[in-house]
């Protein structure tokens, strides 16, 4: 860095590259994220894609500090490349046209940066790097960009950093990444040591998927650098992994174990039991199992799980099971309990897992809305827009069965009988009106009970604001007497619907409706 002016204070940057999403959601520990600092790489032709997305929101809600690498900015049609110069020359020394394209793509991400709720700048524009995200154009192919990535990742790890750079090599912990078979070793753990050293032999626990598994350490890999005409070896064999280092772990009894567990080491048979304790306390921090009305959570990994489970109570939504694993019949029967409570609970939601036979089919037949996507945001998004959906939809199911503000006037001359029943024209004023609904005078006065509505000489069951109609009312009235022409009749709505108007339903009324049930109330408390 000294051709930057800059010195180094941290030891040394750990690289851990997690293409696409699945393995980056591991990389947690209890109460956050083993990764400090984070570069999120963003095509400059594509933009942000879904799964861009899904990274930054989980750096967010784990508040992880994190740059942006504007890459392939080489693909820019006519782009000439200068791995000589600094990318900011790079880019001056370009001609006005792939200028101009440079500058569409960059605002372009800027925009939707600040989209997730981030303001962004490019690096050597950026004053306040705790407040403003910082975008560094790069290009792999070429390398420009390259040293001022590393610039601003070691400047930004100096900042948020300085004060967490101490090792206790007597207290070894990790986090399992992904669990993976691998010929001639069997299952295998790759993994990253956030704390301490962790040597060949020494003694581990990590979670399986009902209890937590002991092992002893086999072997410690690392990736063989591939030589040409050389050793066809995968893998080199080291005899410690200190902290902060990706390793692959060779050991017995692998296959059951979850990605995204703990690891802690213990050589201390005393070690054992509380070892036990904090890898189950920390798994049941997460998986939920509850007898209360909520959703059932299914997903593949710890990392994966922790999300969802965090999104969906940000988004108020309760969780009845939450758990690892297949999609069985018991989450089913889980469900379709929920469902019996709250209808809008009742739901699956499945994150990168599969259904055991059948199980597809009988939630369909039981009518069990399953959710199912590889991306989280999506996951949530998709039954939050359902749940939205139906809940109006029960809502205005609901509101059918209640009786709705209306308004009517007595049209003069048309009587066509006077008293059981009376039958006389009206002309709807606001509102509606249907067959079922009392009426009462706008004098307060009692009236009957709306027995047929005809429109056009037809049996109609309701009648809207600027029809006229034939209705026929049973009561002990008589026109001429309770009844006159001219007069303004209200529907008569009762007290416990009219609560529910102003309101559960009061949005779901129309502007004229909500001035007549206003009236109404001043009717019925002048009474």
């Amino acid at each position: 860095m000294a051709k930057y002016g800059v010195r180094l204070e941290v030891p040394g940057l750990l690289f851990i590259d997690t293409p696409g999403h699945e393995a980056f959601v591991n990389l947690r520990k209890r109460g956050g994220s083993i990764a400090d600092i984070a570069i999120v790489v963003v095509d400059a032709e594509k933009g942000i894609e879904s799964q861009t997305v899904e990274s930054i929101k989980i750096l967010k809600e784990r508040k992880t500090p994190f740059l942006v690498a504007m890459n392939k900015i080489d693909r820019i049609p006519g782009w000439v490349s200068h791995p000589e110069l600094d990318v900011v020359s790079s880019i001056d020394r370009q001609t006005a046209k792939v200028k101009t394209m440079f500058d569409t793509l960059f605002y372009r991400l800027v925009n939707d940066l600040n989209q997730l709720g981030f303001t962004a700048e490019r690096f050597d524009r950026v004053k306040d790097f705790r407040s403003v995200l910082t975008i560094v154009p790069v290009s792999a192919v070429t390398g420009e960009g390259i040293p001022e990535l590393l610039l601003v990742t070691a400047g930004l790890c100096q900042v948020f950093l300085r004060k967490r750079l101490q090792v206790n090599p007597d207290d070894t912990k990790g986090v399992v990444l992904e669990v993976k078979e691998e010929q001639g070793l069997g299952y295998t753990l790759d993994a990253i040591i956030y704390d301490g050293i962790l040597r060949k032999n020494d003694n581990i626990i990590v979670m399986g998927i009902n209890e937590p598994i002991i092992t002893k350490v086999k072997a410690l890999l690392l990736p063989r650098q591939p030589i040409p005409g050389g050793a066809t070896e995968k893998f080199t064999e080291i005899m410690e992994a200190p902290a902060a280092i990706g390793v692959k772990i060779v050991a017995a009894d692998l296959e059951g174990v979850i990605a995204g567990s703990p690891i802690y080491v213990v050589n201390n048979p005393t070690q054992i039991n509380e070892a036990k304790l904090k890898v189950m306390q920390e798994i049941e921090s997460i998986k939920i199992k509850t007898d209360s009305e909520g959703v059932v959570v299914k997903a593949d990994t710890l990392g994966t799980l922790e999300a969802l489970v965090d999104s969906l109570k940000k988004n108020g939504i309760p969780i009845r099971i939450a758990d690892i694993g297949s999609v069985s019949k018991r989450d089913l029967l889980e469900a379709s309990i929920s469902r019996r409570e709250n209808p809008l609970y009742g739901v699956i939601l499945a994150f990168n897992v599969k259904f055991l036979q059948g199980i597809e089919e009988e939630a369909k037949a039981l009518n069990i809305p399953v959710f199912k996507s590889q991306i989280i945001y999506e996951l949530i998004d998709g039954y939050l827009k359902w749940l939205e959906e139906e809940k109006n939809r029960l809502l205005k199911l609901e509101l059918d069965t209640i009786v709705k503000p209306g308004k009517i006037k007595v049209i003069p001359g048309y009587v066509f009988r006077r008293s059981n029943p009376v039958i006389i024209g009206v002309e709807v004023l606001g509102g509606s009106i249907k067959s079922g609904y009392s009426l009462v005078s706008e004098r307060g006065v009692k009236l009957g009970e709306i027995m047929q509505i005809q429109y056009n000489s037809q049996p109609v069951n309701q009648a809207v604001k600027g029809q006229s109609v034939a209705v026929s009312i049973k009561g002990d009235i008589t026109f001429g007497r309770q009844l006159k022409e001219g007069e303004i009749l209200y529907v008569a709505v009762p007290f416990e619907h009219f609560a529910l108007l102003k309101t559960k339903y009061h949005e779901f009324l129309s502007d004229d409706e909500r001035n007549i049930l206003d009236e109404y109330a001043g009717i019925i408390l002048g009474k």
